[in-house]
């Protein structure tokens, strides 16, 4: 074996190491981790529980998941059985499904996005510190952990294609196609990326580089095994007909000027379910390498560079201007505008900022012998700095797992209720409802974007009169609804308080009467309620555990 491939397979391994040392917290410390709570254990840590013990994992299509919502929840609406990581959670404790999951997502992203680059972009043998340095950058980016290869997969995807686009696909090409569906997600990464694929695929048609029918049968294979996968969100889509929350979800209402804040804002900074860490260290590369390439009058040479610097800006262009108001009329027509989130298509970003970085670098360390020392310090920067936004590090302030679910509270809550959990509702004040759902308790209260919208109507009465008090919490339920929360004024969208709070509730409002119609019995508050007799509620209990991030008041619906 060469030189040149032993120090590659050496610095490979050694990649691998560094994702081992990485995603260790997770193994070692199991529920005393922290991790992220926002869209993760607020959710759909939550959600894969439920689903596992409800029975329902490969229910039929119109079941629904008794536990949540007052039993109006559809089995559809907590993903496909076909995904991998429903069985994770299914079959292994919590934090064993989730560590193992972050583990196969880094090392594929750092595999895929290392093949994309060796193959396609910087195939010469002295790019090697560059392709695997920018590999394990984007592997250790801290993506949103649900999502899964969504974003990540996408390197090894187009690594795939463009293979297969070349005339050079073969079997582990394919493979990797057929692979992908079953560990991500169509509506969060891959329905933007097959489309980007299409239009590909249309372009060099329209230039005259033939049909290229392997490639086009190549991205519509993909695309029907992701409907195959996907087959309950399709029946949802096509053939339901009951209006659901996202019904009421109307993303257009920003101004031009806040439209150009955004553009900027996502561009410099990123978006916090793709997170890129790019600001410090990559922007000033692409930078460095823009100026290098009009001064050096390199545009035919670095075209790669050039297209996917405008790309790059152009999708932080469109993910803004989705929110402009100049589009409610156009939403307004076409309501599917409005139901499906567009925006998405920035999801793509990810693999276009590490793929430019890869060719800044490149550009850069061809500049001169100090050129290649200033190549290599960026590259060596950014790896140190996505090494050390670890969950463990980022979210120290935040609850641990085991904080967070308080099992052992919710135990004795439990015990001390003493009736079968299916024979009451609970809603929470302060905390998130996947707590109490996690635990086992039903809630009328739940996170989720795809509910009937009558039940939204008839949860909206309990909290109509705070809705009535706060624009920002009224304009959040009646015009998103996501979270289907017990909303006060006082509290605002904040959803954590823990036992060090000193919150309390001096002015509550809610309609019990109603609250007890649809059948709730307790209230878990994370903070006290002062004029809880007002409201025709008792406190019977206060909870606390050295265990919980929370103190729980039990107050019983009269």
């Amino acid at each position: 074996m060469p030189v040149t491939e032993q120090r590659e397979r050496r610095f490979f391994l050694l990649a691998l190491g560094v994702i081992a040392i990485y995603v260790s917290p997770l193994f070692l410390l199991g529920e005393n981790a922290h991790i992220r709570v926002h869209d993760n254990l607020d959710s759909n840590i939550a959600w894969y529980k439920v689903l596992a013990e409800s029975g329902q994992i490969t229910g039929p299509l119109d079941a629904t998941i008794p536990q949540i919502a007052n039993g109006q929840l559809s089995r559809n609406a907590l993903g496909s059985e076909l995904t991998g990581i429903v069985w994770l959670h299914a079959l292994l404790p919590m934090m064993t499904a989730y560590a193992l999951s972050q583990t196969i997502t880094r090392i594929v992203a750092f595999w895929g996005m290392y093949l994309l680059l060796k193959t396609h972009f910087l195939t010469e043998p002295r790019w090697m510190a560059v392709r695997i340095g920018v590999s394990l950058a984007f592997a250790l980016t801290l993506f949103w952990p649900s999502g899964m290869l969504s974003t990540l997969g996408m390197p090894l995807a187009l690594w795939a294609f463009l293979s297969i686009r070349k005339g050079e696909g073969k079997w582990k090409h394919y493979a990797a196609l057929t692979l992908l569906p079953f560990y991500s997600s169509f509506v969060l990464g891959f329905f933007f990326f097959l489309a980007a694929m299409s239009i590909f695929w249309l372009v060099d048609v329209l230039r005259g580089k033939g049909w290229n029918i392997r490639f086009l049968t190549s991205i519509a294979y993909m695309t029907l095994l992701y409907l195959l996968v996907e087959y309950r969100l399709v029946y949802s889509f096509l053939w339901e007909d009951e209006p659901t929350s996202r019904d009421e979800y109307f993303h257009a209402r920003l101004t031009f000027w806040h439209c150009v804040r955004l553009m900027w804002k996502n561009f410099i900074l990123g978006h916090h379910h793709v997170m890129t860490e790019h600001t410090f260290f990559i922007l000033p590369a692409w930078l460095i390498a823009l100026y290098l390439v009009f001064v050096k009058k390199r545009w035919k040479q670095e075209r790669a560079f050039l297209f996917l610097f405008a790309l790059n800006f152009a999708l932080s262009a469109w993910y803004a201007f989705w929110f402009y108001k100049g589009w409610r009329p156009l939403t307004e027509r076409f309501h599917f505008l409005d139901t499906f989130n567009f925006a998405r298509f920035h999801f793509l970003r990810p693999m276009i900022i590490y793929v430019q970085f890869a060719l800044a670098l490149k550009i850069i360390w061809q500049y001169s012998e100090n050129g290649k020392k200033w190549a290599k310090r960026l590259l060596a920067a950014q790896v140190i700095l996505v090494f050390f936004i670890n969950e463990e590090i980022v979210f120290r302030y935040e609850p641990t797992v085991k904080q967070f679910y308080a099992e052992k509270q919710f135990q004795e809550i439990k015990q001390y209720i003493g009736l079968p959990l299916a024979d009451y509702r609970v809603v929470s004040i302060g905390l998130h409802p996947a707590i109490a759902q996690y635990n086992g308790f039903y809630t009328l209260d739940t996170y989720n974007n795809f509910y009937p919208l009558s039940y939204k109507y008839e949860f909206r009465k309990i909290i109509e009169q705070e809705l009535a008090k706060s624009k920002t919490i009224r304009t959040y339920f009646d015009e998103w609804g996501g979270r289907c929360y017990i909303f006060t004024e006082e509290l605002g969208k904040r959803c954590m308080f823990t036992k060090h709070s000193k919150q309390r509730l001096k002015n509550l409002q809610l309609n019990t009467e109603q609250l007890k119609k649809m059948g709730g019995r307790y209230i878990f508050s994370a903070v006290p309620i002062d004029n809880a007799a007002e409201n025709r509620l008792v406190l019977d209990r206060v909870f606390t555990s050295d265990e919980s991030a929370w103190t729980i008041y039990l107050y019983k619906v009269e």
